[in-house]
């Protein structure tokens, strides 16, 4: 497994791992990992979803929580970003056709991975835009996922004058014009470093400059900028999961929790967006960051804690 993960001093490759890759539909490589859980009782399997421009690499750290707890753990990287196949001969920009097609890959990965490698109960940890891909794929899911924790989830931009439908009637415009695969913010990696101070994701400088060094020593798993076709599809996924109907056949039990100090996904849209679920709870970590699981310690187990509370874990609730 050497060749197909990679580590550096302080984020070496969890214990019992295990991956390869799957080939979609289309064609494409995703590569994808298990982690078998390191204590007993078994609770299960989580699903982990991670958000833009991450990889599996990155949640190393969470993986290890998880596994500690009883769980195991299966992780995939999404088509176009971190170490499965990209998208664009440009391979730097942060680009999908549509958000239907992760829906279609995660799909693919539970019903020919997770379900036959896998032990159940079946749950979902999901971050951002990783998050925002779980709603959409809620009701595909209803039958084989328990619970779902969704972190940050991409609703709307923070702090914008229009609406998600606006931005994504510009995208689309844009798009048809030809030009879907230019940046629609940020650019190519050389041009996105950004110091510890002026980051916007965690407070925490250690994990900050762990992460960064993964993808310093490791370019290939980074990606620049999002993309107007990105954008556009991020755009029409939530719009999609806010439709009251859409969010009323949801009957996965659900808790979204929200970083009180997010400045890249809206606070106010997604604590909204709980309140209205049928079968949701709402957590939100007062001076949290985006990456919430990147976080220092004080909001890290802030979350860690949700976590074991929303998740059942005694042998009589697990089948």
């Amino acid at each position: 497994m050497t060749d197909l993960f990679h580590e550096i001093p302080d984020n070496p490759v969890p214990e019992h791992a295990n991956g390869g890759y799957l080939t979609a539909t289309d064609g494409k490589r995703l590569r994808y990992a298990c982690f078998a859980a390191s204590s007993r009782p078994i609770r299960g399997t989580v699903l982990l979803l991670t958000g833009r421009n991450e990889c599996i690499e990155k949640y190393f750290e969470t993986i290890r929580n998880l596994t500690e707890r009883g769980f195991g753990v299966a992780v995939f990287d999404w088509r176009g970003q971190g170490g499965s196949d990209r998208l664009l001969r440009n391979v730097e920009r942060g680009y999908v056709k549509s958000f239907p097609d992760y829906t279609r890959d995660l799909d693919q990965f539970f019903g020919e991975i997770v379900l036959p490698d896998c032990r159940g109960p079946y749950y979902v940890l999901a971050h951002s835009s990783g998050a925002l891909i779980a709603l959409l794929a809620a009701r595909s899911m209803v039958n084989r996922v328990r619970r779902m924790v969704l972190i940050a989830p991409f609703l709307a931009l923070p702090g914008q004058p229009v609406s998600m439908k606006t931005v994504g009637r510009v995208a689309r415009l844009l798009c048809w014009l030809g030009l879907g695969r230019l940046y629609v913010t940020g650019g190519p990696r050389a041009r996105q470093k950004v110091t510890f101070e002026t980051n916007k994701v965690t407070s925490d400088a250690a994990r900050y400059r762990r992460n960064r060094l993964i993808y310093e020593t490791f370019p290939q798993l980074a990606l620049g900028g999002p993309t107007l076709r990105w954008l556009r599809g991020a755009c029409e996924a939530a719009i999609a999961v806010c439709e009251p109907n859409f969010m009323a056949a949801n009957n996965i039990p659900t808790l979204v929790v929200a970083a009180g100090a997010d400045q890249v996904v809206s606070t106010k849209a997604i604590e909204d967006y709980a309140r209205h679920l049928r079968l949701g709870g709402l957590v939100t970590i007062d001076g949290a960051r985006h990456e919430i699981l990147q976080e220092a310690d004080l909001y890290r187990e802030q979350f860690l804690a949700a976590f074991d509370a929303f998740i059942p874990g005694s042998d009589a609730e697990t089948p």
